[in-house]
Order: C-alpha cells, then structure tokens, then sequence
C-alpha cells in the first residue's frame, strides 16, 4: 500500500464552507478546515483555543426566547486610560459599570437609570434597543433614535452619572433656536403673520398644520414662531419669539433721478404687491434721507422673486445704489418659512457620530437620508449663518432614492451607510469640510443593517442588510472609489444574522486584531486578518448558553451571556473573557480539604460544573449547598469552576497529488497524525487523548505544558477522510500545525 505524507502548516483562512471542499486546486484549501470552533487564528497560522470567561454581575433583565435583537447591549465609555466604563443599555433602563482602579479595575456596577434629570422614563423598549446610535467624548455620550428626542448620557462623577435631553444653543437675546430647519410645505405654499411680534395668527395658503404641531418652531421673517394651538388645517396661533423681519443684502436699495420708486433687492421675498412691510437701519441714498425710506411701506410692483418697489417720502435727486444694512419687517404672506427638523411629528436623528470637529446628525423619519453637522467645535449649535467656514452644514445624501441613513462613521472619511447603499462625505488634505465643500458620494449599492460598523485593519466592517455577509468598506486607489468586498465569502454559513460586533487590537496577550460578531443564534463569528501580510479568517465560538452582546473596553472583552446557572432560569451575565479562566461562567473559588464554597454567588444549587486546579482536571460535579466537592481527587484549596466548551478543528478532507492524479474520491485512510503543539495540556484526535504524564512522574505535581511532536495513530478508511482535533478536558492547548500519512 502506497504512503505520502501530507502537511497542514497553516490555518490562515479558518473555517470555510462545505461548499469548497471539492476546490483542492486553490491555495486556500491547503490553508483551512472544515470546523474551526472556540479557536482564535493565529498570525504564525496556528491556533489557540480562545479564552474562557469570568463572570463578574448578574442582571435584574429577564431573559426572553421570543424577542429578537438585543435584550442586553453593552458598550464602552472611556474618559481616559483609567478611568472606563460599560454602559448596559435594555428597555427603559441604562446599567453603568465602572471598570475600578481602587478595585484592580474589576468591572463594579455603579449605577441603574431609568429616568433623565426632568423626571421622564427612558424611552426606548427592547426591540429598539439595537436601533440606538451613539457618539461619545470626554464625559459626554449622545445617544439617538429616529423616534425619541436626542439625549445625552453625562458623567457628573468618577461614579455618577445622568441623562439629559439634548439642548441647542439659543442666540443672546432668546429669539433663535440654532437647531435645523427645513421646508417641508409644498411648492409655492404662503404663510401669513398676523403680527410682527407677540401673539400671532398663522394662515397657510393650502392646509398643512396638524394637531402634532404644538409646541413646534416655526421660522418665520428670521424669528422663531412656537406654535401654541392648531385650528385647523390652514390656522394655527403661535408666540414669535422676537420680530418677524428679514436682513437684507448690504445697500440693497437702488433709485431712480426724479423718481419716489424705490427698487428693493430682497432675495426670494414671497411678498405679492400691496403687501405692508416696515423697513428700518435704512441708511440715506440717491439724495433720499433715511428718514423718507424707513418706516411702514406697501410693497408696489413685484420685479420678480428677488425685487420689488416701493414709494419713498420724496423724490431722488440722483440715481443711485445703496441703503447700508436695511431689514424688512413684515408679517404679509411669504414663501419664505421653515419648520425645525426635529420633533415628534418629524421624528429626530437615527444616527451620531463626531467628525473633524463637529457633532453630526443624520437620518430623521423625515428627512431619512439627510445630514447635519454642528459649527466647528460648538456641538449644540447648527445655525448655518452666511455659509462660512466654520458655520454649520445641511446636506442630502439623496441620489433619486430616499435612503434611510442607518451610521455615520468618522474614518478615513465620514462614511454613511444607508438601508440601500453606502455613501461617503469626502475630507480635503489641507482643509476641513465646510459648508461650500461638503457633498455626499454615493459608493456601493448593498446596504447596512442595525449592527454598528467599526473601523478595522484599514477599512470599516458593517453587515450587509440581508444579514448573511459580511463586507469591508474601503478606499480603493486603483477604482479611485470605495468598493464594499465580502470578506466572509468563504465562510458563510458563519454569518448568522449578526445582532453586534466589536474588535479588540492586541489584546488577550495576543498581537492579531480580530473582529467579533454576535450572532443571534447565541454564536460569535470571529474574523482575523492582518491585510499587510493578505492573511484572513473565520472561526467560530459557541458557548453553554448563548452569547448575547459583546464589546471591548482597551484591550479587554466583554459579553454579555444567556445562561441557566442551575436554577431552572435563563439569567443575563456580564462575562469577560480572561485568559486565566480555563472554563466559560468562571471563576476561583476556595475552601478546605477539597471542598470549595460560595459557589451560589455564580451557579444555583444543582448545577453541573467543572473544576481546574492549575494544570490539573479535577472532574465534574453537582453544585449542592454552595458548594463543590473534590476532595475524592485531591484536597485543594481553591479552583476554578465553570462550564466547559470544546475546541475542535477538523480538516477538510485529505487529498494529495500521485504520478495519476489527484486521490480525490478514492478510498484511503490517514494511519497517522503528527501534531506540532505549543503549551498544550490536553489535546485529542479522533477521540484519542494525547497522554501527558509519563510512569516516572511525580503524581503530587501538577502536570507541565507540552511543546513539539506528538504522533497519534488513526483507523478507518474513507473517500473524504478527515481528521479532528479537539479536547475533552478544559485545559491549554495550541496547534501550530500537523503532518498527515495517507495509505491509498
């Protein structure tokens, strides 16, 4: 019987889809498997088996099968390097967690919010929960959904905090709001005042007021008008905050020699002839004093939409164009007025983010695929002024479809991923965007679900709105565009309608950068890559339980996981994953001569659970009154108890190329697997436990890692024979690689 020797020397592209496993022709089936699970992918092309998880708290939440999203979301809110927190975020309620320096930094829960500073319940429930868009700085966190008024998450202490509604900034005398503004009236739709200050009469030319309007801003003649009640369609009442009036154009008043008429430049007026208006801060021309131009006036001839005439008190000695800084006041029928951006009629922002310097704001239920950005560092005030530089910007990102924007995020540009598509917002080498640069590109047509893109190896990672890829947005040089490439082509069947994703650089003693996504079966589908060297991959973690929320605060990792501690019951917990925890639901725990107590602070009475002592298996046991007893095995003093995962890697089938062909199809068996390990205490294939201790060893120690060669001998002939390797003890283990020895 003929032999050849087959070498696995790297994992690089992780799990991948039973759909290649006839693709033997393609480098990456040399470089995968079939099953890679509670593994992470290692930049040297081994694997290692993924950390377990400390448990730290137990929410209040109850946990509910039928409801979809997320119940439970965590996310990070760093003030600076020692001082972190994770924000719990569930229906109705905000849990805060401190990560305490004067407590080794353990994850301490500080505080449970249910209501803002004016005594209102929060509002979102737990569908809505996975809807929340967030932006954080300093001690501020903004926090947005297209249904309820913008807040603010603010830290008043090291350990308090407090919501509050997003306020916009007011000009100096009260009169303005600096919030955005737009018309939604019709084409040619007039508004009339009935006064210039005070109490007020508005009529609209076609109807347009709700009963939803009171309470809402009107911006009328450059004021504020608050609209107090609602008639009917066409009439409501409003208070105008100052008076309705418009600043004209520097000298915007033209005469004409021996003439009264005056010519008035007003941009986009509204005003039909016949209309009263009152002119002030007129200054003199043409030989016309200011007294002869200030003052009421009826607006005569109508030019077109930017002039008209009046009659001044005299008549002008010359022809002339002037009249300094004039303003008209007038409360006559005018196209001119807007209505604030956001209210409840109109819903509010769904998505935050900061960017070169101002805070922006996008997609209202009815302004779905608009943008809004703050003046430059003054984050409450969007008042677009004259257009310079530093004032605020209003713009669309509509391209003849009405995309809902979904996420802003603040890369290499501003990147907007809508329901349908993803645009970007370009930024200039030596300039800021500003109001006269700013314009929305649209990219790439494949659309973003709710799960929260982050920036990862050079591009930004968002889940496509089918909820079955994932892409990469990123800037390609060669298209001079962005291009959306699915990285989990390869491994689909791992993509399982992702809820949340986070990433961690250089964290858990390991130098990879990985991405994580939670998906809603309770999995997490982990990506690696390291774009430099064009290494990326997937595998895949599952859990006693299930994987709910998840994100990194630094360089550490956080869940939120669904598990029955033994009581019957499906508790959230906040988890971290920690290399020193050999087991999931972890923790140390201490007793005497074997047997361990206060096991009811993480696991109820009845419970079926693991126990490690160092490098030692000490086997499985019954939670019963508090506590666990191994003192049949040994009289430890403390260990870890948990539940147990299982790592597994199993290869796609081997083949190899003889003087005929390949062996593709025919029948033939591996005899033997050499294993190439690193620190590993335990390891199996096909069920074969690797034995670590040898006659002559000292049984009173505990067992020491192995590192090199192990061969394992195998039976069982097959067309697609595989090999697995996996564990079925908790402990340490490492795979570089193996040689494989196929008889055909």
């Amino acid at each position: 019987m003929a032999r050849i020797r087959v070498p696995l020397t790297s994992f690089d592209f992780g799990e991948v889809s039973p759909s290649l496993t006839s693709r033997t022709d393609v480098s990456v089936y040399t470089h995968a498997a079939a099953r890679v699970r509670n593994f992470f992918i290692k930049s040297e092309g081994g694997v290692e088996k993924r950390s377990g998880t400390r448990n730290w708290y137990t929410f209040d939440n109850t946990y509910s099968s039928s409801a979809t999203g997320l119940q439970v979301r965590i996310e990070p809110f760093i003030f600076s390097d020692d001082e972190r927190y994770i924000i719990a975020f569930s229906a109705g309620e905000i849990d805060v967690f401190i990560l305490d320096p004067a407590n080794n930094y353990e994850p301490t829960h500080i505080q449970n919010i249910t209501q803002d500073t004016n005594a209102a319940a929060l509002p979102w429930s737990q569908p809505q929960v996975i809807e929340l868009s967030f932006a954080q700085q300093a001690d501020v966190m903004f926090l947005c959904h297209k249904l309820y008024p913008t807040q603010k998450l603010v830290r008043t202490g090291l350990q308090t905090f407090q919501v509050e509604p997003f306020e916009f900034e007011e000009s100096t005398d009260g009169n303005l709001i600096f919030q955005p503004y737009f018309n939604f009236q019709g084409n040619g739709v007039t508004i009339t005042s009935s006064a210039t200050t005070g109490s007020t009469t508005l009529t609209t030319s076609a109807s347009y007021f709700v009963a939803d309007h009171v309470g809402v801003n009107l911006r009328i003649g450059g004021t504020d008008v608050e609209i107090t009640a609602v008639t009917n369609g066409t009439t409501a009442t409003g208070t105008i905050s100052g008076t309705i009036r418009q600043q004209l154009d520097i000298d915007a008043l033209e005469t004409v020699q021996g003439s009264n008429i005056v010519l008035v430049t007003h941009a986009l007026h509204g005003l039909a002839p016949g209309a009263s208006i009152t002119i002030d801060r007129a200054s003199g021309v043409g030989g016309l004093s200011n007294t002869n131009i200030n003052g009421a006036r009826t607006v005569g001839a109508v030019i077109n939409e930017n002039v008209y005439e009046i009659t001044a008190g005299a008549n002008a000695t010359t022809s002339s164009v002037g009249g300094g800084s004039p303003r008209v006041q007038t409360g006559a029928a005018t196209t001119e007025w807007e209505e604030q951006s956001y209210s409840s009629l109109r819903g509010y922002p769904s998505t935050v983010t900061f960017h070169e310097g101002r805070l922006w704001f996008a997609g209202s239920l009815a302004q779905p695929s608009n943008l809004w950005a703050s003046k430059s560092n003054n984050y409450f005030n969007f008042n677009l002024g004259d257009g310079e530089d530093d004032e605020a910007i209003d713009l669309s990102a509509n391209v003849g479809s009405f995309d809902q924007i979904r996420h802003l995020i603040s890369n290499r540009d501003l990147q907007v991923f809508t329901s349908d598509s993803e645009f970007y917002v370009p930024s200039f080498a030596n300039s800021p965007v500003t109001p006269a640069t700013a314009q929305v590109k649209r990219q790439t047509p494949f659309g973003a679900n709710f799960v929260k893109p982050v920036p990862f190896d050079g591009a930004t990672l968002y889940v496509q709105k089918t909820e079955s890829a994932i892409r990469e947005y990123i800037f390609s040089d060669t298209e001079g565009a962005y291009v959306s490439t699915n990285i989990s082509t390869l491994s689909p069947h791992l993509i399982r309608n992702p809820i949340q994703q986070a990433l961690i650089k250089g964290a858990l003693n390991k130098p990879e950068s990985y991405a994580f996504y939670v998906n809603s079966d309770g999995t997490i589908a982990v990506f690696y890559s390291l774009r430099a060297d064009k290494k990326a991959g997937w595998s895949l973690w599952d859990t006693e339980g299930k994987f709910h929320s998840a994100c990194s605060v630094g360089e550490r990792l956080f869940t939120v996981a669904v598990r029955d501690n033994g009581a019957g019951t499906d508790t959230f917990y906040l988890e971290e994953f920690d290399n020193s925890m050999p087991m999931d639901h972890c923790n140390l725990y201490t007793g005497t001569a074997g047997v361990l107590t206060g096991l009811n602070a993480d696991f109820a009475d009845g419970a079926v659970v693991k126990a490690v002592n160092g490098t030692d298996y000490l086997g499985t046991y019954t939670v019963t009154a508090d506590e666990v007893d191994v003192s049949a095995i040994d009289t430890v003093t403390s260990a870890y108890v948990g539940y147990s995962f299982t790592p597994e890697l199993q290869t796609l089938p081997i083949d190899g190329q003889i003087s005929n062909g390949p062996l593709t199809g025919t029948p033939r068996r591996i005899t033997s697997v050499i294993l190439d390990l690193y620190n590993t205490l335990s390891v199996s294939v096909d069920g074969t436990d690797m034995i670590i201790r040898n006659v002559n060893d000292d049984f009173a120690l505990g067992r020491s890692a192995f590192s090199g060669k192990k061969e394992f001998f195998v039976l069982g002939f097959s067309r697609d024979p595989q090999v697995t390797i996996s564990q079925n003890v908790p402990l340490d283990l490492q795979l570089n690689g193996m040689v494989l020895e196929v008889a055909f």
